[in-house]
């Protein structure tokens, strides 16, 4: 190929904030773009289109990043200009970059189906840093001095904490070179403290809004970065939710229509890790719903899943990481989040191979572990809470008390 994907990347998020600092990472990523002592904003811009390059950066819990795909012969430039808007940031426009990020999070709360998952982060996690939304909250936006923005960049932006990741048609000595001469963030030599685990409580959070769908999330604590079992969890997830032929889309979507979207995720952080499902369906249909994810989730921890569903699931699976591994991004992604978190980076086949050894008896046990019904909290976006509520003993009868 002709072109090159590179990331920077800082391991340091939403959850290294305090309540104080709620959404100054985010907020920060924005400023990246701002202007450094070289360029103003519009110059960075002009800059990196006339290198004919693509552009964009990311907050998570644990990580911020700017990346850029572009053609080969601009790798050096490219790299130069990244590694400046990182380290240099000078905020010269801070003012219309806050009212940019308030309409973000006004925009945001106008989408529901997108808010419910925050909340429930917040039902599962709780007052865990885990359980804040990575947007931050408006008035923390809206306030935040630059010294103090500074402050938490320079504390968090040191060597011990960035990454260099590139991956398409590239000489890794010459990307070790530039690492060398172009990212020299503070040398400080301890990673970004990140808060103690979460508790684990299950909890139920309703937010109330005027909305023609309920939108209902269930959830529990998954597990860890680290954890061998994530690639029996992206079997079993494929099996449950995450796929157009999965237990939860059949059930819901396809034989009832109960539902255009429905479906089950994973995250996984440094401590701990989040399984949860998704509906959102009209309010005649909560109760249905509801029943219909209870008992399957009763199916998943009860019974083995079919010698059929594990094959498909398994193939589901290495098809997408297959096709992941073929976009230079989404490897340069890969391997740049194995090395921020001393995580091993295993080839292709070993990947395969790991989810080829997963077993039935492997996903029983998971399903047992992670989706007990006194693990799962309730998260849910709609008019009226009693009838949430009133949907909720299928799924777990300590809910309805909650």
């Amino acid at each position: 190929m002709r072109s090159v994907a590179l990331g920077l990347w800082v391991r340091a998020g939403s959850r290294n904030e305090t309540p104080a600092q709620a959404g100054v990472s985010h907020f920060l990523e924005h400023l990246l773009f701002k202007g450094t002592e070289r360029f103003s904003a519009i110059e960075i811009a002009e800059r990196l289109d006339g290198l004919g390059a693509s552009v964009n950066a990311a907050t998570g819990k644990e990580t911020t990043h700017i990346h850029a795909r572009f053609l080969d012969e601009h790798t050096e430039e490219v790299f130069d200009l990244l590694a400046e808007m990182l380290l240099a940031p000078t905020y010269p426009e801070i003012d219309s970059e806050r009212e940019v990020v308030l309409e973000e999070i006004a925009m945001y709360e106008d989408e529901p189906q997108d808010r419910v998952h925050d909340i429930l982060a917040g039902a599962v996690f709780g007052d865990h840093p885990l359980g804040r939304r990575v947007l931050g909250e408006a008035e923390v936006v809206s306030s935040v001095p630059v010294p103090e923005i500074e402050a938490y960049r320079s504390s968090h932006y040191t060597a011990a904490n960035v990454v260099v990741g590139a991956a398409g048609n590239l000489e890794h000595g010459r990307i070790v070179a530039l690492a060398e001469r172009l990212v020299s963030p503070d040398p400080g030599g301890e990673t970004a403290p990140a808060s103690a685990g979460p508790d684990g409580e299950a909890r139920l959070r309703f937010y109330e809004k005027d909305t023609e769908q309920y939108h209902i999330c269930f959830g529990a604590p998954g597990i860890t970065r680290d954890d061998e079992r994530r690639y029996a969890l992206a079997v079993l997830d494929s099996i449950f939710g995450g796929s157009s032929s999965s237990r939860l889309f059949i059930e819901v979507r396809e034989k009832r229509g109960l539902a255009y979207s429905v479906g089950t995720y994973s995250e996984q952080y440094t401590d701990s890790g989040l399984v949860a499902s998704y509906v959102g369906t009209r309010e005649d249909n909560v109760e249905e719903a509801c029943s219909i994810i209870g008992a399957e989730l009763e199916r998943l921890r009860g019974a083995p899943v079919s010698a059929d569903e594990l094959a498909r699931g398994k193939e589901n699976v290495k098809g997408r990481l297959v096709l992941t591994s073929e976009s230079t991004a989404a490897r340069m992604s890969r391997i740049s989040r194995s090395t921020l978190f001393d995580l091993p980076i295993d080839s292709l086949d070993a990947m395969l191979a790991k989810v080829d050894a997963v077993n039935v008896e492997d996903l029983t046990e998971l399903a047992e572990d992670l989706y007990a019904p006194e693990r799962l909290s309730a998260a849910c976006v709609g008019r009226e809470e009693s009838r949430f509520r009133e949907a909720l003993g299928p799924v777990s009868e300590s809910l309805v008390a909650a």
